[in-house]
This record gives structure tokens, C-alpha cells and sequence, in this order.
């Protein structure tokens, strides 16, 4: 049987998604995150679907306690490397976030640039991760997610959103929105970090309003 796509494609594609356009935000995406957790650095703080680290790694370096956690050994092998050079000790830990081994240990975790949420194939684990990270995390702890908008797939043509991405190892084609089951697809070219090019036919959950 073959992986789900979002496992083909981070199974080597560390290096390229650190100069992916999204990546280049993590300064000012950072600022936001200290200002919602009002600057308290007392708090422990779990990255969903971290990465190569560039949340987990920044917060750590402004004086947060975090740990990242993520499916690709690949993306956490890189993370880990950045980290030693930058001299910080993060735990960075692979598991699944549909089913974490945390019991109200947090006091707030991020889950940014469709870190798990969004990219899986049914609604039920979509909702699976959230109930894992709810388990997760201390009463009254705080949760940031990022999720794709529904409204904006409804009103501007995917075609030309993608293609005006500038990425270092991905293209995307033959988009697609489906507003029955609010899920967009597409056809996406790249190169792993070994310059082997693979194709997969992402698709990717869109919210309008709160469901869970």
C-alpha cells in the first residue's frame, strides 16, 4: 500500500522545505505567538507537526521551553541539527499527532503552515489531532493552529494563487476545489534532497468557520 502523500513527501525533503517562500516568515510569526502567550516564559510550549524546527527553535532561543514533534525522521533529524548549532537542547520527538503519549502536560501548543491539521485524508483524523493535542495540553491552555481558508478558495482561482509561489523544490498543476467537501488538490512536482523528482496529488481540508 502506498504512503499517504504528506508522507512521500517529507521522507526526504528537509533541506528544500527550509527554502520553501512559507518558511520565510518565522520571525514575525514568532513575534505573534510570544504576544498571544503574553510573553510568559514560565510556559511549555508543543509544536505539532514541527518540522525542521523553525518555531521550536526560534521560541527556544527567546527563552521558551518547547518541544517538537513531528512524523518525518527526515524533517526531525534536520531539526535536530539546527538545534546543535545552535547550542539548544529541544526535545524533538517523532510521533503521530492523531495519537500523542501526552497526558495535561502543556501549557500551549501551535500547530502553523498545515503542521498535521488539514493534510489528512478523512475528516475524522483531521478531528483525531485535535482531540490528541486537547489531551495534551493543561485546562485553560491556549491553542494556535493555522488552517487553510475555504472562503478564499471559493472566490480566487487556485491555478493562479499557486502559480505565483516561487518554491525552491515544488511546483503545482492541475488544481482543483471541491466546496462539497471544502478540500482543494492539485498535482505537485518535486525534488528531494537527493534530486530524485516525485509527483503526488495532494489534497487539503479548507475551514470556513470552527467545527470541533
Amino acid at each position: 500500500m502506498a504512503d499517504p502523500w504528506y508522507v512521500s513527501l517529507f521522507k526526504n525533503y528537509a533541506h528544500h522545505y527550509d527554502n520553501e517562500s512559507f518558511t520565510r516568515g518565522t520571525l514575525g510569526e514568532c513575534d505573534f505567538i510570544e504576544q498571544e502567550l503574553g510573553y510568559d516564559k514560565s510556559l511549555t510550549i508543543l509544536d505539532v507537526g514541527c518540522g525542521t524546527g523553525r518555531h521550536t527553535i526560534e521560541l527556544a532561543k527567546r527563552g521558551y521551553t518547547v518541544t517538537g514533534i513531528d512524523l518525518s525522521e527526515a524533517q526531525l533529524k534536520r531539526a535536530k541539527e539546527k538545534a546543535e548549532r545552535e547550542k539548544l537542547n529541544i526535545p524533538f520527538l517523532q510521533a503521530d499527532a492523531r495519537n500523542l503519549d501526552f497526558e495535561g502536560r502543556f501549557d500551549a501548543a501551535i500547530m502553523l503552515c498545515e503542521g498535521g491539521f488539514c493534510l489528512m485524508e478523512t475528516d475524522k483524523e483531521n478531528e483525531a489531532i485535535l482531540v490528541s493535542i486537547a489531551r495534551s495540553l493543561k485546562d485553560d491552555a491556549l491553542l494556535i493552529l493555522t488552517a487553510l481558508n475555504g472562503l478564499f478558495a471559493l472566490t480566487h482561482p487556485l491555478a493562479e494563487f499557486y502559480g505565483n509561489i516561487e518554491d525552491a523544490g515544488s511546483s503545482c498543476a492541475q488544481n482543483h476545489f471541491d466546496a462539497i467537501r471544502m478540500r482543494d488538490g492539485n498535482t505537485t512536482t518535486f525534488i528531494d534532497d537527493e534530486q530524485v523528482e516525485h509527483t503526488i496529488h495532494p489534497m487539503f481540508l479548507n475551514v470556513v468557520s470552527s467545527q470541533f
